[in-house]
């Protein structure tokens, strides 16, 4: 399998802290492409033979302002136990609630623009109702939880211009933990 063209912008590029644009339907045949060459990117990050072929850090989630395209899309395929994959397409989110139970990832969130490690925990929300368009621009809603609940919060981020790095305190990087469930 080839991997897509899809280049993922540093965190040092300052388009990043854009705030990405709501998208216009119809999508345009090169716009769908990308979107799909995005899940595709991301399905072979994850695949330890692509990953080492093509030097990947795997990833489960990818904005599109991450390859320098600041509209309001991103996408999210994460590997299940069997192989399969659970891909999401959102477009123009929006968060309509949010659970007050607050979740970290233990080894710590991470993220395909930022390639350095980074210690500390971002607190998430552990469900959240999302609405949102797809990619033929029918209005859907949908609920997650846990590790993709944390996707599209850090996704939705991306879209306002913040990185995780931003949410870690740097005075206290695991302040408070203790109020937290780890995932």
């Amino acid at each position: 399998m080839e991997l897509p063209n899809i280049k993922i912008l540093d965190e040092k590029n300052k388009i990043l802290r854009t705030v990405s644009k709501e998208v216009v339907f119809p999508l345009d045949k090169e716009m769908k492409d990308t979107i799909y060459d995005m899940i595709k990117y991301l399905k072979m990050s994850q695949n330890e033979k692509y990953e080492k072929k093509y030097k990947l850090r795997a990833g489960m989630g990818l904005a599109m302002i991450q390859i320098g395209i600041p509209l309001r899309i991103f996408v999210i395929a994460n590997e299940n136990e069997d192989h399969t994959f659970e891909e999401h397409i959102i477009i123009n989110p929006t968060i309509l609630s949010e659970s007050e139970e607050m979740i970290y990832v233990g080894e710590g969130e991470g993220c395909l623009s930022v390639n350095r490690p980074v210690d500390g925990i971002v607190p998430r929300h552990a469900r959240i109702n999302v609405e949102y368009y797809d990619i033929d621009g029918n209005k859907q809603k949908i609920r997650v939880r846990e590790d993709i609940a944390i996707a599209f919060q850090h996704e939705i981020d991306h879209l306002n211009g913040i990185l995780f790095v931003d949410k870690i305190d740097p005075k206290d990087p695991f302040k408070g933990k203790d109020l937290m469930r780890e995932i």
